[in-house]
């Protein structure tokens, strides 16, 4: 990792308001994480920027956009969503985060309850977690019988062939992170009183089930790796990191005519 150096352009940074900002609002007090998180916060806004084009191309075009992430409880997804949205026009933009399926949906096709939250034109659509429940959560957890474990990974790749042969662009991300930052983060979680509603019994077991989940997750991976749509990878053990990436492949996935080069 390449040293810090306190160098004019990061004096510059740490005397601007933001780096003020950055610099004052945690202690112990860090030069090179208050520097780091101003640059983050510039390189955020131009993507953010982009978002906003992005979006009005496909209001433009008519498009239907879905972009699913997937992930460890704790790795982020949420905070990544809204980082992506925050500055877009939320009229054309739903952000889904389905709870368990009520006593009607269980005895629907699987995907139908999916498939009603999908986008009409010119609108896009962010599902924090998705129809991929059914590959991780739901067997780890005991939420599904094997064969219906097993009728949704045999129909998965030709559900997502269907959806883009419709005309939907699907873009795919999985955010990954450690064992030990996954307890990281749900230690703080329960220490912060603002964020303690957060935690679940799902969540309360994903430690102990650690490797049952690792398990799961590379049979998803292998089973939809020739699928219409490849999975994005984002490391996401930094926050940071994690939603500049995850935002770069969102862009890069997405035809419009961009300005930045992501």
């Amino acid at each position: 990792m390449e040293e810090f150096t306190l160098t004019d352009q990061n004096v510059e940074i740490l005397n601007s308001n933001k780096g003020l900002t950055a610099l004052l609002s945690r202690e112990p007090y860090n030069l090179e994480k208050a520097v780091r998180y101003v640059k983050y916060e510039k390189r955020l806004k131009k993507l953010q920027v982009e978002l906003i084009r992005m979006q009005s191309w496909a209001i433009k075009e008519n498009e239907r956009i879905i972009i699913i992430f997937e992930g460890r409880d704790a790795a982020g997804k949420g905070g990544a969503i809204r980082r992506a949205t925050e500055r877009m026009n939320p009229r054309h933009l739903r952000i889904v985060a389905l709870p368990k399926p009520n006593e009607d949906e269980k005895t629907q096709w699987y995907f139908q309850r999916y498939v009603s939250q999908f986008p009409k034109g010119g609108e896009i659509v962010f599902f924090d977690r998705s129809w991929y429940n059914r590959a991780v959560v739901e067997p780890v957890n005991k939420f599904c019988t094997q064969h219906e474990y097993e009728v949704f990974m045999n129909q998965v790749n030709d559900f997502e062939r269907m959806i883009t042969e419709s005309g939907i662009r699907l873009v795919k991300i999985y955010m990954s992170i450690s064992k030990k930052e996954q307890k990281k983060r749900f230690d703080d979680i329960k220490m912060n009183p603002l964020k303690q509603w957060k935690m679940t019994a799902v969540d309360e077991a994903a430690q102990e089930l650690w490797d049952t989940y690792t398990d799961y997750k590379g049979k998803m991976f292998s089973k939809t790796v020739n699928g219409v749509v490849p999975w994005k990878i984002i490391r996401a053990n930094k926050k940071t990191i994690a939603r500049v990436n995850a935002i770069n492949h969102i862009l890069k996935s997405i035809p419009y005519d961009k300005k930045l080069e992501v």
